[in-house]
């Protein structure tokens, strides 16, 4: 508890200032693997990642230090080499893009660490902590080097805001934005330069093995949430922020745990959770809507069948008569018959089961909804009578009231369904 005042109190300056690092690094982070997600290029962010390594280690022979200079340079021209090449590779050769990235991916980082090894048997004192690039140590970071990735992480922000309707464009209909005239090869290179930064900036922090998944699961958790961009963006940054925070606390805590494991196991959390519980489109959402759905469809055919009974001057129908209708669903019936009987739809006594005169009228559109839909089948689309009933059963329980009139309307108000059975309205039942 002790540990955890300490660091969430910011009593220690240096925790502010990683704190601070980690939060800029996970907003322009999120930013830009959100884009690269919805451009469905979240492989070329991981190819990137690992793809830097090289970089680092050449940036380190340069300077003979962790010099956050040449780290960073590094980075950028190994990570650009790596673009580039996806790029030519994916014009000149009949490779797939799936492909291509993942030889990159596993030759780059290969070379990377053939490097790493040689740099670290070299015997210079100052290769200690060298190999926390590979799973990242937020809490290692220091403040010189925090000016340097906060100035880029703010750079990024910067352009992602001014350009906002360029990179929109380019996500979702780069095809318009040619045509209207903006330069759309440009933008993308633009974005590829900010994704190598992105790349970058956290792989002290992160990890080059793990920053694939800063980029791409805060997006892809969001997802879950919300269909618009601004509210996605915040949304991606908030969940990296917290993952990436987190993360840094167990490092803290823990100080010989890498920081970006943690921080993937939060992010990983986090997506799980919006995958189940997200009001949207979460697992436990589909399976609510899913049971209601069937819940309505077992209602909707115990009306008709009521309906259908009446038709035939059958004013009541018994428990047995209706199980022998739907034999495997004895239990639906009865939570069936429950709900309507509540919602004053059905009448139930000791002869059986009849429809009120406000269930009559909800039955008879039910009917009528199948039976349109037969005739339409069978008239617009050539299906022969005996092939439209499935069809029909899915659709009754779909049509609004707006689609209705418009069928019954390029119908022509037909009278009969192709099996004949007249199609029931309220002034024919008058």
């Amino acid at each position: 508890m002790e540990d955890f005042l300490y660091f969430f109190t910011f009593q220690d300056p240096s925790i502010t200032w990683v704190v601070l690092g980690i939060t800029l690094l996970g907003i322009g982070s999120a930013y830009v693997g959100t884009f690269s997600f919805l451009d469905k290029k979240a492989l070329l962010g991981d190819a990137i990642s690992h793809a830097v390594l090289p970089g680092i280690c050449l940036g380190f022979v340069l300077a003979g230090e962790k010099d956050p200079r040449y780290i960073v340079t590094g980075a950028f021209l190994s990570g650009a080499l790596a673009t580039f090449l996806s790029s030519w590779l994916k014009q000149n050769t009949k490779l797939s893009e799936d492909s291509i990235i993942a030889s990159i991916l596993s030759v780059f980082f290969g070379i990377g660490i053939v490097a790493l090894t040689a740099i670290q048997k070299s015997g210079n004192p100052e290769v200690a902590g060298l190999n926390s690039f590979i799973f990242g140590n937020a809490i290692g970071i220091a403040e010189a080097d925090l000016f340097l990735y906060g100035g880029l992480s703010l750079a990024i922000l910067l352009v992602l805001s001014l350009f906002l309707k360029e990179f929109r464009l380019m996500v979702f209909d780069p095809g318009f934005g040619k045509a209207i005239g903006f330069p759309m090869k440009g933008i993308r290179f633009v974005f590829n330069v900010l994704l190598i930064l992105a790349v970058v900036i956290g792989i002290q922090a992160i990890g080059v093995v793990l920053m694939a998944a800063l980029l791409i699961t805060p997006g892809a958790a969001a997802r879950f949430w919300t269909d618009r961009l601004q509210p996605l963006l915040l949304l991606a940054a908030f969940f990296s922020i917290l993952s990436g925070i987190l993360g840094t606390y167990i490092s803290f805590v823990l100080p010989q745990m890498p920081t970006g494991p943690w921080v993937v196991v939060f992010l990983s959390l986090i997506a799980l959770l919006s995958f189940i519980f997200s009001p949207k489109s979460g697992v436990i959402r589909r399976f609510l809507a899913r049971r209601s759905y069937l819940n309505k469809t077992h209602r909707d055919h115990l009306m008709k069948a009521l309906f259908k009974a009446k038709e035939a001057n059958r004013e009541v129908l018994s428990l047995e008569e209706i199980h022998a209708l739907y034999p495997f669903h004895k239990k639906e019936i009865a939570h069936s018959l429950q709900v309507l009987t509540k919602q004053g739809l059905v009448l139930q006594d000791s002869q059986g089961v009849r429809l009120s005169p406000q269930g009559t009228s909800d039955a008879m559109r039910i009917v009528r909804l199948h039976r349109l839909w037969e005739v339409y089948l069978n008239e617009s689309m050539n299906i022969a009578p005996d092939h439209v009933h499935e069809s029909a059963e899915q659709m009754e329980h779909l049509l609004t009231p707006e689609l209705e009139a418009l069928l019954e309307q390029r119908l022509n108000y037909p009278t009969l369904d192709p099996h004949q059975e007249t199609i029931p309205r309220e002034s024919h039942d008058a």
